[in-house]
């Protein structure tokens, strides 16, 4: 594993490679979603990073998660030290020519990803009128929406952050604004 910062964040940001148990398999190789495209991590694993010894006395949390997988990501924030508030980001994806993305789902078509929102302490938003619906374009497979970490740090304001199992775009990391104050880590982060 690579190892974490030595250093303590206000803001902790993080897309979990969720491993899905019941990936579609064809002659025992998958054939879609996470695990054809980065290695994924069972939830026991996930838990038992020790995102807890990034995070300052006062702390916010924000999980990206999935539905089928919603009561996983509540037990790895509980299991990070931090409690459960609420739903911070609904992203409604969208594709380039602006259709609505359906993709398969367990029971109904799915078309949203949540990021959920922990507390440590006691964090303080400082702006009120942050939205939670984000309408956005999907582009590769798991990149959630740039604006969205614009969003945390106007809600949060310009503390120091770290967006973990970060996937940056390899070939622009420098020119993307929404990077700017972040810290990165993970298996996909370029260094330059």
């Amino acid at each position: 594993m690579i190892p974490f910062p030595n250093k303590k964040y206000q803001i902790i940001y993080a897309d979990p490679p969720w491993s899905y148990d019941d990936t579609q398999k064809s002659g025992g190789t998958a054939f879609f979603g996470a695990s054809v495209r980065y290695p994924t991590m069972k939830n026991k694993d996930i838990k038992k990073l020790p995102v807890s010894e990034l995070a300052d006395i006062d702390c916010v949390l924000f999980v990206w998660a999935t539905s089928p997988l919603l009561i996983e990501a509540i037990e790895v924030i509980k299991s990070w030290g931090f409690k459960y508030k609420t739903v911070a980001f609904c992203w409604n994806k969208q594709s380039k020519n602006g259709k609505w993305i359906s993709n398969m789902g367990r029971w109904t078509m799915g078309n949203i990803e949540v990021c959920l929102l922990g507390v440590k302490g006691k964090p303080k938003r400082i702006c009120k009128n942050i939205k939670q619906l984000v309408i956005n374009v999907r582009s590769s497979h798991s990149k959630k929406p740039s604006e969205v970490r614009g969003r945390i740090v106007q809600l949060m304001g310009d503390l120091p952050r770290i967006e973990l199992f970060a996937r940056p775009p390899k070939d622009r990391l420098f020119e993307d604004e929404s990077y700017r104050g972040w810290d990165l880590w993970g298996d996909e982060v370029c260094q330059k």
